[in-house]
C-alpha cells in the first residue's frame, strides 16, 4: 500500500518572490536540520523561458522511535543510538518564467529499503482583486515502504536454508529455521503499513513547519532583501539541530 498527503494554500507574495524564496529556503528556523545544499546542474532554455535546476540536499533527522522498534539492528547501522540519521535528497525543479509556474520533485536517495518519500511542489502565479499578485501552492507527498519486500525475501532465504540442511542430513526430522526474532510476531504487510502510517503522521506535522519556514524567508526578502536572507541563513546554520 502507498500513503498520500496533499495540501493547497496561497502565499500573499508574487510568483517571482516565492520562486526565489524556494531556492533560498534552507536553512531557516524551521529547517535547521538541512546541513547542506549543492547545485549539481542548472540550465536555462531561452526558447521556452524555463530554468531547470538539480540540487542535492543533506538532511539530518531523528527516526521516530516507533519506527526504530520495527526495524532490525542491521537496518540501523548508519544511525546513532538515539535514531539520528542523515539522508541525501535529490531535487529537480523547473521554473517557467513566461507562464509563471514552477514545479519540483524531491526524493530520498538513502533509506529506500525502509521508506521511499517523493515530494512534489507546484507554484503558480495568481491574482486577486485590484491586480495584486499572489502565488497558489500545491504540495503532495507519496510514502511507500519496501520493508515488506525485504522481509519476504529474508524469510524465503531462511526457508531455503532450512530445506537444504534437511536434505543434506538425509533424515526426515524437521529442521528448525533460523530464529526470526522481531519478525516472528509481525507479518510483512503489517510492518510496512505501520511504517507508512507513522511516516504519514510525521509528514502531517512537518509540512506546516515547512510552510512557516518559507514564510520566514519571504518576510526576510520583503524587509531586507537578499542581504537579510543570507544573514538569516548564516545565523540558522550556527544553531545546532
Amino acid at each position: 500500500m502507498v500513503k498520500f498527503w496533499t495540501s493547497d494554500y496561497t502565499y500573499d507574495y508574487g510568483f517571482s518572490t516565492v520562486s526565489l524564496a524556494y531556492f533560498l529556503r534552507y536553512p531557516n528556523p524551521y529547517a535547521r536540520h538541512v546541513a547542506s545544499t549543492d547545485t549539481i546542474e542548472r540550465h536555462f532554455d531561452p526558447e521556452t523561458q524555463r530554468l531547470t535546476t538539480v540540487r542535492l540536499h543533506l538532511k539530518r533527522s531523528r527516526m521516530p522511535p516507533a519506527v526504530v522498534k520495527l526495524l532490525p539492528s542491521s537496518y540501523m547501522s548508519n544511525a546513532t543510538a538515539d535514531g539520528r540519521t542523515q539522508s541525501f535528497i535529490l531535487e529537480k525543479s523547473v521554473v517557467d518564467v513566461r507562464e509563471g509556474w514552477m514545479e519540483s520533485e524531491s526524493r530520498n536517495l538513502d533509506w529506500n529499503n525502509v521508506l521511499s518519500v517523493i515530494e512534489k511542489h507546484r507554484y503558480e502565479r495568481t491574482a486577486v482583486g485590484g491586480g495584486e499578485e499572489t502565488t497558489a501552492v500545491n504540495i503532495s507527498v507519496t510514502l511507500k515502504s519496501r520493508i515488506g519486500e525485504q522481509i519476504r525475501k529474508r524469510r524465503a532465504r531462511w526457508g531455503e536454508q532450512a530445506t537444504a540442511t534437511s536434505v543434506m542430513g538425509g533424515g526426515e526430522e524437521e529442521v528448525p529455521m533460523k530464529k526470526q526474532g522481531w519478525l516472528s510476531s509481525w507479518g510483512s504487510g503489517a510492518v510496512r503499513t505501520a511504517i507508512e502510517t507513522i511516516s504519514l503522521q510525521r509528514t502531517e506535522k512537518s509540512q506546516p513547519k515547512a510552510q512557516q519556514g518559507m514564510k520566514v524567508v519571504l518576510e526576510r526578502l520583503r524587509h531586507g532583501g537578499l542581504v537579510e536572507v543570507l544573514e538569516g541563513m548564516r545565523a540558522d546554520r550556527e544553531v545546532e539541530v
